[in-house]
C-alpha cells in the first residue's frame, strides 16, 4: 500500500483538489477530516466537521479517538486499498494520522502549491473566513442524513483527463457548527411556514390545511394536508407539493427531509376572479 500526503493550510483548497488529485495520480482511497473515501462513497469514520468546537474538530482529524481510529483501520484491512491521499494541515499532522492508524510510510509529500495557483488558494482562504465555507469531497446525498441539519450545497465540476475522457467531480460545501459566532436554532413555525410558501408555489393548492413536523433518526418527516382546485390531475399535483416542500426545506434549512406526505383532503371550485 502507497500512501501520500497533501499538505496545506486551513483554508486552502485541500479538499476541494483532492479528488481530482486522486483522479490523476490513481489513487484509490482519501482520508480527509475523519473520513476514508472511496470516490463518491464514504466507507468509514465520522467527519470532524460535525464537531462543535476547533479543538474536537482537530482531535477528530487526528483520529485520537481509539474508536474512532479502530473503526477506519478495520475498514482499510477489509478494503485493501492500493494507495491512500491523506490530507492534512501540515506534514507533521499527516505523520500523525499514518502512526495513528498503523499505514506505511509516506511514499511522497504534495503541496497544495504544486497543484492550485495562487489566486485559487487565496480565493479558498476568502470563502473560510468570510463564509465559514468547507469543501467535502463526497456528494451530497452521501453526507445528507449525516449531516441533517447543517446547510449543505452540492458542488460540482467538470474536468477533462489528460487522456481527454471527461471526469465529474461531486462535492459538498458544509457550514460546519463552529464556523458560526454562536449556535442556532430552527424553529418548528419556522419550518411550517417554508413548507406553507413552498406549497403554494403550485397553482393547484387552494388552502394549507394543517402541517406537522416530526424528527425521526437522520432527519424530519412533514406531513401536509390541503385543498385542490378543482380540475387538476390530483397525483400530479400532490406530487409536485411534495418536490417543492422537500427542496425548498431542505436547502433552506439544512435539514434532511426523509418524507413529505401530501393528503388532498378538498376539492374547491376556482371562482372566475381567482
Amino acid at each position: 500500500m502507497k500512501i501520500y500526503g497533501l499538505a496545506g493550510a486551513s483554508g486552502t483548497g485541500k479538499s476541494f483538489n483532492a479528488q481530482n488529485l486522486s483522479s490523476e495520480m490513481d489513487i484509490s482511497c482519501i482520508i480527509d477530516d475523519g473520513l476514508l473515501i472511496r470516490g463518491t462513497k464514504v466507507l468509514a469514520g465520522v467527519s470532524a466537521k460535525k464537531e462543535a468546537t476547533k479543538i474536537s474538530s482537530i482531535k477528530r482529524a487526528l483520529f485520537m479517538d481509539p474508536d474512532h481510529a479502530a473503526e477506519v483501520r478495520s475498514a482499510i484491512e477489509n478494503y485493501k486499498p492500493e494507495s491512500i491521499l491523506i490530507l492534512g494541515t501540515s506534514v507533521s499532522m499527516i505523520e500523525r494520522i499514518v502512526q495513528r492508524l498503523g499505514l506505511p510510510r509516506i511514499e511522497r509529500i504534495i503541496r497544495i502549491e504544486d497543484i492550485a495557483t495562487e489566486r485559487e488558494i487565496i480565493l479558498a482562504k476568502r470563502q473560510r473566513r468570510e463564509e465559514g465555507k468547507h469543501v467535502i469531497p463526497v456528494p451530497t446525498f452521501e453526507l445528507s442524513k449525516d449531516f441533517s441539519g447543517f446547510f449543505l450545497d452540492s458542488l460540482r465540476i467538470f474536468k477533462t483527463r489528460a487522456s481527454g475522457r471527461p471526469l465529474t467531480l461531486e462535492k459538498t460545501v458544509v457550514r460546519p457548527t463552529f464556523s458560526y459566532l454562536g449556535r442556532f436554532y430552527i424553529a418548528d413555525s419556522a419550518i411550517e411556514a417554508i413548507v406553507i410558501h413552498a406549497s403554494k408555489k403550485s397553482d393547484a393548492v387552494h388552502k394549507i390545511m394543517r402541517t406537522a413536523i416530526s424528527s425521526e433518526e437522520g432527519g424530519i418527516v412533514i406531513d401536509i394536508d390541503l385543498s385542490i382546485y378543482y380540475g387538476h390531475i390530483i397525483d400530479e399535483a400532490l406530487e409536485m407539493v411534495q418536490d417543492f416542500v422537500k427542496e425548498d426545506t431542505s436547502y433552506m434549512t439544512g435539514l434532511n427531509v426523509l418524507a413529505v406526505n401530501v393528503t388532498a383532503k378538498r376539492l374547491v371550485l376556482k371562482n372566475k376572479d381567482q
